[in-house]
């Protein structure tokens, strides 16, 4: 914490005596102490100018007596020793490096500008602020003088936070792996001032030597600087070649007709190839959850019965809810595991993991009727609901990999890990004994001395080896796990990116509605319905246009496709659970700006940027998943969702024309795209239009919606109204709820087809075997 000298506090009275307002009092406050600080110029710059160095400081004592500099560079009092034009910024990431020695600046024009003044590269880093090998990076070079010199001397160093700049990261993700086959974070970019890549990878360790490489990045930046120097006609060929894969990427080339069923099957052959038979997954190296190729594995065994496919989904799906991908103390998962057998994460926590896990673990729950399936979905709202919710409603982005260890260094995952001595004296030796047999926590550990909570065995068989019955020993673990979660939150937490991201706000609204309707937990509808107003309040601009993210107040990155796609989503899917028209008309509002400004007029599907956004090296059309679902995905169901909701079939058509975009994509390499399957089964399905009407009240319904819950048919649209006047005010929005009465006075149901309509129902079964089709 920074420490201020506190002869300013004597001066505050006289400054009030002169009138002066409490902004005005402040400024003065922040100018004074800015004066008092040392200044000193990154290594291997330019002398700032004191103007500049004024308002450097100036935004470092803005930043609040809370604000920790991540830094090991530090003066006697505390303060950084260096501070870069990072401090301006308002993103986590960017904010951590903001006083690196080296001398980094955001991305835009003035940095370009600058290196075609000084005629040199651009060393480009992009990472976010809970990616472990980022940390790395940054401590072994960004924080080393000699490293941060040579950029400083030869290079323009710009840091990107990638969760802010998605359309960035993505054409640069682009172009490592057309260089190098694959891609990661921190992702490590050198470019022109034409914002053309010429070399790229993603960590670097410092030195020749360092952890087992041969050469290290200090190596690695002598060697671009010289070719820069000495063979630019190199350099340009090489940049050329590399912009031309990536326009190339960017591409799903010509559209062509429509695929059918047959390519969710060959995805699903190809998925079955590549299958850990004994842990789940798919690979045999690090595991990452990707729960769009589960929920697409559910959909082709919905389609043929195919017990092989749906083998595949539930393996996976028990292996990552027993292993420490899991916290299995506080809920909620890991992004990914750096081995095969889901034990040993990354711990950062990712709210769009979460969001995407939650609904696949509820549509497994769904097929197979199991209730551990819908423990794991409670358990990780509950947790996005205790630790990663704004108390304006808005949820937040990610918790870090590394904490603080006992010692006051950074070491990763210590905060999630036990030691059987912690337990016992937590505990009690009995206690401890049993809960440790359960947890899998014994002397040696299972990671660095220490332990990662698993829950590999039945608890039947724990509860016979230790001679207790099943029910006692669940009630014992349920208290244990209480008491641990109250003692580990005493520990340094893990940092938190606290900023609220449309898009992921948007995916982690839908997994609450999802949880809401499947679970019957209010509170999870109460919970996306704050976070779709945080958003639409805090992240819109007054001409309606969405922006990217908020901390405190909006910031100035650009909305893509994905937060726009994602809350129109949201938005639908908090109008099927309240019937509330404003969401609908919220919904309806988003849609239109994506297709005035996103739409792919000629081809068909939606691009990343805004027609009036910033000009890339390329505007990419995405279609492949990523850690995140495609936009053109989700908007494709988006289509499909609203033509049923309010019969206009234009909506229908540009969803078709999506899958019409992407039809080379889709033939060729299905198993890339699992998010436009799961889109394209809802549009080769039987789409069924449900309502449920009620007499009086909602509640009424609720062993009918029980029995809709518990069915998984995805291509369906349900609304549940009362018989009378909010009846007709959901039929202004949705034409096919009029003219259903309800029968003998009892909640009755319609299950509908392109208009033609079942019998109505009042009973719970015959409602499941009619959306069943049986």
């Amino acid at each position: 914490m920074l420490r201020w000298n506190l002869f300013f506090l004597a001066l505050l009275s006289s400054v009030l005596a002169c009138g002066d307002s409490d902004v005005e009092v402040e400024e003065k406050k922040t100018r004074e102490r800015a004066a008092e600080m040392t200044w000193t110029d990154t290594p291997g710059t330019e002398p700032t100018d004191p103007v500049r160095q004024a308002e450097l400081l100036q935004a470092l004592v803005q930043l609040g007596e809370t604000y920790t500099p991540r830094t090991h560079h530090l003066n006697e009092d505390g303060s950084p020793v260096y501070t870069n034009e990072l401090i301006f910024q308002s993103s986590p990431y960017l904010l951590q490096h903001a006083h690196n020695p080296v001398n980094w600046m955001p991305w835009g024009e003035e940095a370009f500008a600058l290196a075609r003044k000084l005629d040199r590269p651009i060393f480009l880093s992009i990472g976010y602020s809970t990616c472990h090998w980022c940390h790395v990076m940054e401590r072994e070079s960004f924080e080393d003088k000699e490293i941060a010199s040579f950029i400083n001397s030869h290079f323009v160093a710009i840091k990107v936070d990638r969760e802010e700049r998605p359309d960035v990261d993505a054409i640069y993700m682009d172009a490592v792996r057309a260089m190098t086959g694959r891609g990661g974070w921190p992702l490590t970019v050198v470019m022109n001032a034409k914002r053309e890549p010429f070399f790229g990878g993603t960590y670097f360790p410092a030195r020749d030597g360092d952890r087992g490489q041969r050469i290290g990045f200090l190596s690695v930046l002598q060697q671009i600087q010289y070719v820069w120097k000495t063979d630019r006609t190199k350099v340009t060929e090489q940049a050329q070649r590399l912009s031309l894969a990536v326009e190339r990427a960017s591409s799903p080339g010509l559209p062509g007709e429509a695929p059918g069923v047959e390519v969710l099957k060959k995805a699903s052959a190809q998925w079955s190839s590549g299958f850990d038979e004994e842990w789940g997954g798919f690979g045999e190296g690090q595991k990452f959850p990707r729960p769009a190729v589960l929920r697409a594995l559910l959909r082709s065994h919905r389609l043929d019965g195919d017990e092989r496919v749906l083998h595949l989904a539930v393996r996976t799906l028990d292996r990552m809810m027993e292993g420490g991908l899991r916290d299995q103390l506080g809920g909620g998962f890991h992004r990914y595991t750096v081995e095969r057998t889901w034990l040993v994460p990354h711990f950062e926590k990712m709210l769009y993991d979460n969001a995407q896990l939650v609904l696949a673990y509820l549509e497994a729950a769904q097929i197979t009727g199991r209730s551990d399936y819908r423990a794991v979905a409670r358990e990780t709202l509950d947790y996005v609901l205790r630790e990663m919710t704004d108390s304006g409603g808005g949820f937040y982005s990610a918790t870090d990999a590394d904490s603080l260890n006992p010692e006051g260094h950074s070491e990763e995952g210590w905060f999630f890990t036990w030691t059987p001595s912690e337990l016992e004296e937590a505990l009690g030796s009995e206690q401890a004994k049993n809960f440790a047999a359960f947890y899998g926590v014994t002397t040696s550990g299972n990671f660095e001395g220490r332990n990662i909570l698993t829950a590999r065995r039945p608890l039947e068989t724990v509860a016979k080896e230790l001679e207790v019955s099943p029910d006692v020993l669940r009630r014992e673990l349920d208290d244990s796990k209480k008491k641990l979660y109250v003692l580990r939150a005493k520990r340094p937490p893990p940092g938190l990116d606290d900023k609220v991201l449309a898009a992921w706000n948007g995916l982690m609204i839908s997994a609450f509605v999802r949880g809401y309707s499947t679970l019957n937990e209010p509170t999870y509808l109460d919970s996306a319905s704050r976070a779709a107003g945080f958003v639409l309040s805090e992240l819109r601009r007054e001409d309606g246009r969405l922006l990217r993210s908020w901390r405190g107040k909006s910031g100035d990155a650009p909305a893509v496709l994905d937060d726009y796609s994602f809350m129109i989503a949201a938005l639908l899917d908090l109008f099927e659970a309240t019937s509330e028209a404003r969401w609908a008309d919220e919904a309806i509002a988003l849609q239109k700006v994506l297709d005035a400004q996103f739409v792919d007029v000629e081809r068909g599907g939606y691009f990343l940027t805004a027609a009036d956004a910033e000009e890339l090296l390329t505007r990419q059309k995405p279609a492949h998943d990523g850690a995140i679902p495609s936009g053109n995905a989700i908007a494709a169901s988006n289509l499909l969702r609203l033509a049923e909701i309010t019969g206009q079939e234009s909506f229908r058509e540009a969803g078709e024309r999506i899958f019409s975009a992407f039809s080379s994509v889709l033939r060729a390499q299905p198993s890339t795209t699992p998010q436009l399957l799961v889109s394209l089964d809802r549009a080769l399905s039987r789409q069924l239009e449900v309502v449920v009407v009620c007499p009086g009240k909602r509640a009424e319904a609720s062993a009918l919606l029980d029995a809709i819950a518990s069915v998984f048919v995805p291509g369906k649209v349900v609304f549940t109204t009362v018989e009378g006047a909010p009846q007709e005010a959901l039929a202004s929005r949705v034409p096919w709820v009029a003219g259903r009465p309800t029968s003998r006075g009892e909640a009755t149901a319609y299950v509908c087809q392109q208009g033609v309509c079942q019998l109505p129902t009042s009973d719970p079964k015959t409602l499941r075997a009619q959306l069943l089709g049986e």
